[in-house]
C-alpha cells in the first residue's frame, strides 16, 4: 500500500514545471492521485481494526460504515455550508482591497476546514484540505486564490523535502541495500508499467500514458503515514521504513529528470515500427481524439488589463469591430457584470502569472494595459512576451519617466498622461494662433520626438 501512493507535492511540482498541469495528462495524473489518497484514507481506517488486539469482521464492518458516514456527512456539510458561507466571506474580504488579508483568509479557510475535518469528523486532514480546495475552486475567486497561495505551496513543498531528508538513516543504505533496490524496482519500474498499461487500455495515446506513468514513479507523504501506522501496529519492521524513505528520496530526485526524457522516449518509440505498432496500435485515432481544437484567430482577440473608463471604451470599440476582448479585473462585481454581458473576464491581478495565463496571451494578438498607476506593469509585459513573443503590447502610464522601463520590458507603444496632455496643448495653441494643418503636424511631430524620443505616428 505504501509503495502504491505517489507524492502529490512532487507530481504537481513536476507537471507545473513542464506546463503540463492543465493538460489532459495533468488532469488524469491529479485525478489518479486523488483516488490513491481516498484509498489511503480507507487503509488508515482498516489497518488498526484488522491488526489491533480484539479486531474482528464485525468491528471492521462497523469501522468502515462509521467512516463512510462521517465522510458523507463532511462532504455534505462542506458543500452546503461552503458554497454559501465561503463565497460570502471572500466577497467581503476582496472588497477591502488588501491582497495580504485575502491570502491569509484563503489559508485560514483551508487549514480551518482541514483541522475541523480531523477533529469533528475523524477523517484525515488531507481529505479535509482537498474538500476545502474543492469548495474554493468552485467559487469565482478560485483563480486568484490559487495564484495568491502559490508562494505558500512552494514553501510547504520545501518543508516536505527537508522533512524527508531528516528521516533518512544513512546506515540503512549499508545494512539493507537489497531491500532498498527491490523497493526502488517496485516504485520506478513495476508501478509505472502498471500505470502505462492501464492508461493505454483506456484508449489514451502512448505519449499521455508514458507521461502519467513516469510522473507516478515516486512515493511520498502518504507512504510515510502508512508506514508509520504499520510500524506502530507491528506489521512493518524498521528496515521497511528505512527502505521506503530511501526509495522516496531516490525516486523524487530522479522523477524530474525522467519526466524531461518523456518526449525523447516517445520519439524513439515512434521511430521504431515494431515498438510503435506494439505500444500504439490505435495511435492515429487516439492522437486525433486527444488533439486540441484549433485555436481562434489571435488577431481577433485582445486582452484588456483593467476596466476603468479607458478599458470600458476599448472593450466597446473592440466588440464593435469584431474583436473578442478578454478583461482582467480586480473588482469581482465588474467581472460578474462582464460575464453576464457575455464578455470573457478573469478575476485577479495580472501581475500574477497564473492570472495572465488564464486570459490566454498565447492565443491573443494584443495586450493593452489601461491603468496609468499599475504597479508591476513591466512584469506583466515580460511575462506576456514569454508566453507569446509575437503579441502586440500597448501600455499606459502617468509619467514620462516611466516610459523607458516599459519599453525595455517589451511594450510596443506607451501612452503617457503627461505626453498626451502636452501634445494636446501644443495642437490647441497652434490652432488658436492660426497655424496651418501642415505647421501643426510638423510641430506635433517635433514635440512628440522631444517627449517620447520618436516621431509621432
Amino acid at each position: 500500500m505504501a509503495l502504491a501512493v505517489a507524492s502529490t507535492v512532487v507530481l504537481i511540482r513536476v507537471l507545473a514545471d513542464h506546463r503540463d498541469l492543465h493538460t489532459p495528462t495533468g488532469h488524469i495524473a491529479v485525478g489518479w492521485l486523488v483516488v490513491e489518497d481516498l484509498f489511503t484514507v480507507v487503509a488508515l481506517v482498516i489497518l488498526p481494526v484488522l491488526f489491533a488486539p480484539g479486531g474482528s469482521e464485525t468491528s471492521l464492518v462497523w469501522a468502515l460504515g462509521l467512516t463512510a458516514f462521517k465522510v458523507i456527512l463532511l462532504v455534505g456539510f462542506t458543500i452546503v455550508v461552503g458554497t454559501r458561507v465561503i463565497p460570502w466571506i471572500l466577497d467581503h474580504i476582496a472588497d477591502t482591497g488588501s491582497r495580504e488579508l485575502f491570502t491569509l483568509t484563503v489559508l485560514t479557510l483551508a487549514l480551518g476546514i482541514a483541522v475541523g475535518s480531523a477533529s469533528l469528523f475523524g477523517v484525515s486532514m488531507a481529505l479535509g484540505a482537498f474538500l476545502a480546495g474543492l469548495v474554493v475552486g468552485r467559487s469565482d475567486y478560485s483563480l486568484r486564490a490559487a495564484s495568491e497561495a502559490l508562494p505558500m505551496r512552494d514553501a510547504f513543498a520545501v518543508l516536505f523535502f527537508v522533512a524527508v531528508g531528516m528521516l533518512l538513516s544513512p546506515s540503512a543504505l549499508i545494512e539493507t541495500p537489497g531491500l532498498i533496490l527491490a523497493t526502488l524496482g517496485v516504485v520506478m519500474i513495476g508501478k509505472p508499467l502498471a500505470a502505462l498499461l492501464i492508461v493505454r487500455l483506456l484508449g489514451y495515446p502512448f505519449k499521455t500514458a508514458l507521461a502519467i506513468a513516469v510522473a507516478l514513479a515516486q512515493i511520498g507523504e502518504f507512504s510515510f503515514i502508512l508506514s508509520s501506522i504499520g510500524l506502530d501496529l507491528g506489521i512493518l519492521p524498521p528496515e521497511a521504513t528505512h527502505a521506503l524513505v530511501a526509495a522516496s528520496i531516490v525516486s523524487i530526485v530522479l522523477n524530474p529528470v525522467l519526466y524531461r526524457a518523456v518526449p525523447r522516449i516517445e520519439k524513439w518509440v515512434s521511430a521504431s515500427a515494431v515498438l510503435s505498432g506494439l505500444l500504439n496500435p490505435r495511435a492515429g485515432a487516439s492522437d486525433s481524439e486527444a488533439a486540441p481544437q484549433r485555436p481562434k484567430d489571435a488577431a481577433r482577440r485582445a486582452i484588456i488589463v483593467g476596466f476603468g473608463p479607458t478599458g470600458r471604451t476599448l472593450v466597446r470599440l473592440l466588440r464593435d469591430n469584431g474583436i473578442e476582448p478578454v478583461v482582467i479585473e480586480l473588482n469581482m462585481e465588474t467581472v460578474r457584470e462582464l460575464r453576464a454581458e457575455g464578455i470573457e473576464a478573469v478575476y485577479g491581478d495580472a501581475v500574477r502569472r497564473d492570472i495572465l495565463e488564464a486570459a490566454g496571451p498565447g492565443n491573443a494578438g494584443t495586450l493593452i494595459l489601461t491603468s496609468a498607476g499599475m504597479s508591476g506593469a513591466g512584469e506583466v509585459i515580460r511575462a506576456a512576451r514569454e508566453l507569446n513573443p509575437r503579441i502586440q503590447v500597448l501600455a499606459r502610464t502617468a509619467y514620462l519617466r516611466e516610459l523607458p522601463e516599459l519599453r525595455r520590458s517589451g511594450a510596443d507603444r506607451v501612452f503617457t498622461g503627461e505626453g498626451e496632455v502636452a501634445l494636446g496643448l501644443v495642437e490647441t495653441i497652434l490652432e488658436r494662433l492660426g497655424a496651418t494643418a501642415e505647421q501643426i503636424d510638423r510641430e506635433r511631430d517635433r514635440a512628440h520626438k522631444e517627449l517620447f524620443g520618436t516621431p509621432g505616428a
